[in-house]
């Protein structure tokens, strides 16, 4: 006699410009309804709502680089070298089981994904007999983990940005455009704006700020040369983006152009929630409901007060009736919540051709 019927588990990957993370989750039950917050790490934790997914994450595996990106898209020979070995060993440690649902949130999956979307399907079938799988683009797992399957509106702010709202039926995406075309508000955008004041400073053009000025020196040397640095390389963003906590720092301090930044800023992104919501956007889809929630999520939103509090400002005034509510989890978190929700037949966030894809 066997001790039990076999466990069951999902598997959720966020897949990044930072790295790749996997996740092995119990395979948990409910409606799935709650917040990113129901995903319990390491166990421990309550589920967030009566009726939310409960999930065990198990066990998280980081690699120690991004997935290549070439001109085919994602690659998805490096990603499954990654994925299958990792959810193998995580697997056997925890004593065997099945995997009955994946979820993969990638950045670029929208436009980037094609080989994940012609390839995964077959070889998680493969490798694991389920064919229950979730392809989202980042912006959906950073939803799911901040709201869960509750409908509202999730802005996603680091070195890009991009706010996505839903009312289950369909999905609005404002900006993430990338920092060349918009991203605005964002840390890149927060960073080249400081730079910008920076050198204006250099120059002795009016809107330059001193503060700035030293204070990117000290970072890169001789703002001079900054150009000839900068322009050249692959990661512009993530270099702009290394300065916002010296914007952040100088407008703390009480530089008046700095805090003129952030708080520009702030208008942006209230202005890309806004949209979100379908108050004020192409397309919108008239006046948002009273209580209607809004929640921010990544590392530009740690900045504090100088951004936070004109961000409270600018979200009063556009969004008068909605209810700013704490993010429940990171994406990773998202993806451990649409693999349960997916293998618990109970996945309520819409469907889209490029934003999230389910095969079943």
């Amino acid at each position: 006699m066997t001790g039990g019927p076999e466990r069951a588990f999902v598997v959720g990957v966020d897949s990044g410009g930072s790295g790749l993370r996997i996740a092995l989750a119990e395979a948990g039950s409910g409606t799935g309804s709650g917040a990113g917050a129901g995903v319990d790490e390491g166990g421990t934790g309550p589920a967030a709502g009566a009726d939310a997914v409960r999930v065990a994450v198990l066990e998280t595996v980081v690699s120690r680089g991004p997935v290549r990106t070439g001109p085919g898209g994602i690659d998805a020979g490096q990603f499954l070298d990654l994925v299958l070995p990792a959810v193998a060993a995580m697997t056997g440690r925890a004593g065997g089981g099945r995997i009955v649902a994946v979820a993969v949130g990638a950045a670029g999956m929208a436009t980037l994904g094609d080989r994940l979307r012609a390839e995964l399907p077959d070889a998680f079938a493969a490798a694991w007999g389920t064919r229950r799988l979730a392809l989202a683009a980042d912006a959906v797992t950073a939803y799911a983990g901040a709201l869960g399957q509750r409908p509202g509106v999730v802005v996603a702010g680091g070195t890009g940005l991009i706010a996505l709202g839903t009312d289950l039926s369909g999905w609005r995406r404002a900006d993430g455009w990338g920092h060349l075309l918009g991203d605005c508000g964002s840390g890149a955008w927060i960073g080249r704006a400081g730079l910008e004041a920076a050198l204006r400073a250099h120059d002795g053009r009016r809107g330059g700020s001193a503060a700035l000025l030293a204070r990117a020196e000290a970072r890169f040397g001789p703002v001079a040369g900054l150009p000839g640095a900068l322009y050249p390389r692959t990661d512009r963003p993530a270099v702009l983006a290394s300065f916002t906590p010296d914007v952040a720092a100088c407008a703390a301090a009480g530089d008046p152009v700095a805090a003129g930044i952030l708080e520009l800023a702030a208008r942006h992104i209230a202005e890309a929630a806004t949209a979100a919501a379908g108050s004020g956007g192409a397309g919108a889809g008239g006046a948002v409901a009273d209580g209607t929630e809004v929640a921010f999520t990544g590392g530009l939103f740690r900045l504090g007060e100088p951004l936070l509090g004109p961000l409270r400002a600018e979200l009063a005034a556009l969004l008068p009736g909605v209810r700013q509510v704490p993010a429940g989890g990171d994406p990773l978190a998202g993806a451990v919540t649409i693999a349960a929700a997916l293998g618990g037949g109970s996945l309520r966030l819409p469907e889209d051709v490029r934003l999230l894809q389910l095969t079943r």
